[in-house]
């Protein structure tokens, strides 16, 4: 085979079981967002949601909500989303509070 791959060469198994093997702990799963502070639990992929008046951009917005994150005493989602400018239309991506968010 190319590359130097010999069937029967390496008898340490397959990459997964030599990870498990390694010692090495998995990475832990974040914290849970409490319910009804957002649109998405943590760990759920990239959601639809509204961005509703964020620092800059009054109105409500269309966005993706991709992380939450614990900061300030509250719940804060991490988000893309896209605002009418002076020069054309801007992607944003920031922190925001979790009561500025709403599901679509």
């Amino acid at each position: 085979m190319a590359g130097g791959m010999h069937p029967g060469r390496w008898s340490g198994g397959t990459l997964g079981e030599r990870a498990q093997r390694s010692g090495a702990d998995p990475p832990q799963p974040p914290p849970s967002a409490p319910a009804g502070t957002g649109p998405h639990p943590v760990g759920s992929r990239g959601r639809h949601c509204w961005v509703h008046d964020p620092p800059g951009a009054p109105g409500v917005w269309p966005g993706l909500l991709v992380e939450w994150r614990q900061a300030d005493g509250g719940w804060h989602g991490r988000v893309s989303y896209a605002v009418a400018g002076p020069q054309g239309v801007v992607l944003v991506e920031a922190w925001v509070p979790a009561a500025l968010l709403e599901q679509r």
